[in-house]
């Protein structure tokens, strides 16, 4: 392998690096998680591959609450290799050979390894749009789950006998904040998927897809475009699945041990609940995905579970059509229900 591993340990005010080249590890010690303090490392790390001849460099580096997101520029800007970990894969895999201990110098260390032996494909940059779709998406779901607590304490506290106007007039205030705030990201996501070409035929594609619809069509749009990225381009239907956590999981051994399968419940929670939704809207409609669910609970299945595979079903159409640049034709696509 002629290229130089780099792993990074992120916290908010600090990283912490180790490199692997040719086998051999060594520890670069901790700097300041600052776009200068990341540049100036990256120059050296520049300057080392350049020293032992290596033929690119391959960031390892897990995404710990965007506080990577400097990082990931500065090696798309340099045309580094970049791999965000699973923290949960590298932590099992770790495990699995004995590690124990925990501190900022042996994640680092525990990540250039993980990169070296395990060779991990590399993730492409999001499209700038996408990128700004996908942060303005995320803003919108933050904004939502703040208005629905505060409204929620101001339903409480009408419901009390003795109240606090003061504390009643803060709501207010904060509420009607929220509220403007909303708006004005709903308002923004609107002209960017209005003002972009491709935005706007990917979104009627998706919307053709039975139990997606105008509110959904978005977040799907942009958990494509990032899967996308994470997979250079090369994830395939089944392995989205299993990114959204919506794969099946069979619990079995020998004989005696046969445990209803679930699903993973693995990666985005949000978008599966927005899935779960959607089918539950789309079933009871005269579509393709209605009889999909029809098939299901004539072979018995339970209403969940028959649900589940049929946000599985949407899922799954709606990324073929996003692949295939085309609207959903039922002609198309195999009737037969996806494992339960």
């Amino acid at each position: 392998m002629n290229k130089l591993i780099v792993g990074i340990d992120i916290a908010k005010a600090t990283f912490t690096a180790a490199t692997i080249w040719q086998g051999a590890l060594s520890y670069h010690g901790q700097a300041a998680n600052t776009a200068p303090a990341c540049s100036d490392f990256a120059a050296h790390i520049a300057q080392l591959a350049q020293a032992v001849g290596a033929a690119s460099i391959h960031l390892i580096i897990e995404p710990t609450g965007s506080y990577e997101a400097i990082w990931v520029a500065e090696a798309y800007r340099r045309q580094w290799l970049v791999t965000v970990v699973n923290p949960l894969a590298v932590r099992t895999w770790g495990q699995g050979r004995g590690r124990r201990t925990k501190t900022d110098r042996q994640d680092a260390c525990l990540l250039a390894q993980f990169g070296a032996e395990t060779d991990p494909p590399a993730q492409m940059p999001m499209p700038e749009n996408a990128a700004e779709l996908d942060s303005m998406l995320r803003r919108q779901m933050d904004l939502e789950k703040l208005l629905r607590s505060e409204r929620n304490r101001q339903a409480q506290l009408a419901g009390q006998t003795q109240r606090s106007l003061t504390v009643a007039e803060s709501l207010r205030r904060t509420i009607k904040a929220l509220e403007h705030e909303l708006a004005a990201i709903n308002e923004a996501i609107r002209q960017l998927t209005s003002s972009d070409a491709a935005f706007c035929r990917q979104l009627k594609q998706l919307i053709s897809v039975p139990g997606i619809g105008a509110k959904i069509a978005p977040h799907l749009l942009a958990i494509f475009y990032r899967f996308l990225a994470r997979t250079s381009g090369q994830g395939t239907a089944k392995q989205l699945v299993a990114f959204l956590g919506l794969d099946p999981m069979p619990h079995e051994s020998g004989t005696s041990v046969r445990k209803r399968p679930v699903i993973s419940h693995k990666g985005d929670g949000v978008m599966r609940s927005k899935l779960y939704l959607g089918a539950l809207g789309g079933v009871h409609g005269k579509n393709h995905l209605a009889e999909v669910y029809r098939s299901l609970l004539a072979h018995n299945k339970a209403k969940k579970l028959a649900l589940v595979a049929c946000a599985r079903k949407m899922l799954v159409w709606a990324w073929a059509v996003f692949t295939k640049d085309t609207t959903f034709d039922s002609s198309l696509f195999d009737k037969k229900p996806l494992p339960a």
